[in-house]
């Protein structure tokens, strides 16, 4: 089966006729394909309807079913186009079922009051971190195609809970001509901080919805790592919801997240 480079995949659904690609097993996570990876498809299909490139300001998704490896296809559509702000939507289908139901804003640049701007934010050093691979009591597999290391809490089955995680992630590959499906994946990538209280794997859980907030443009990003801060704000009765915070190499502010997630344990 192809689709194991993501480039290519993207590719792949970004030419099709019918909004369609396939990825392997290499992108799983658990019954399911990587919920970024998932993400990503429906808004390249969305991307696609647009009459012009416009910048993706928000991204709303439910993830409905398991998204097993092989073949899926997108139904997108564009529900209103304004004059700056275009509001679209996608489905996502894997053996005719649905599994994935997403909707994105995406707007033109204005002229308008912007306050003052904050300082970047300060950045641990890398070389401090545990890589992805040195901690690795359940590595899915998807993580093979990101560099990445922890660099303070949040890792999943070290016995040690800590309401918070702090990481520095990257792709493997060159993705700079699909930028807002590079940051979606990037932002997906922390997995239920509350399973860093467990001691050994599997203790089952997956994102129910997620939204992603836009601060900065994907398109003006250059740099390829990503330092990402999550905190858990609650968990009770098999749920738990995190926000987050993406920025880039320089420490600028670039996405906000949040997820509603459910595990069993």
């Amino acid at each position: 089966m192809q689709g194991n480079n993501l480039k290519d995949i993207l590719a792949d659904l970004e030419c099709s006729s019918n909004n369609s690609t396939t990825f392997s097993e290499n992108w799983s996570q658990g019954r399911s394909a990587f919920g970024g990876l998932a993400a990503a498809f429906a808004v390249t299909a969305m991307r696609k309807q647009l009459p012009q490139p416009q910048t993706i300001r928000s991204l709303m998704v439910s993830f409905i079913a398991p998204v097993p490896p092989g073949r899926v296809q997108v139904d997108a559509r564009i529900l209103r186009q304004g004059k700056n702000v275009s509001q679209c939507s996608a489905s996502l289908f894997a053996n005719d079922q649905i599994a994935l139901q997403a909707m994105a804003a995406f707007g033109n640049s204005r002229e308008a009051y912007r306050p003052p701007a904050q300082a970047n934010k300060e950045l641990p050093d890398r070389s401090q971190g545990i890589s992805f691979s040195s901690h690795a009591k359940r590595l899915p597999h998807f993580l093979q195609y990101f560099d990445g290391c922890w660099i303070d809490g949040g890792m999943p089955f070290s016995g040690n809970y800590k309401p918070y995680l702090k990481m520095w992630v990257r792709h493997r590959q060159d993705l700079s001509n699909f930028p807002i499906e590079k940051l979606v994946a990037i932002a997906d990538i922390p997995p239920p901080v509350l399973l860093s209280h467990f001691e050994k794997p599997p203790v089952p859980a997956s994102s129910l919805s997620w939204s992603l907030e836009f601060v900065e443009a994907p398109e003006s990003i250059a740099g390829e790592w990503f330092y990402l801060e999550f905190n858990v704000e609650g968990a009770a009765d098999g749920y738990t919801q995190q926000s987050g915070k993406v920025f880039d190499e320089s420490g600028r502010l670039v996405a906000l997240t949040r997820q509603c997630m459910v595990y069993f344990g």
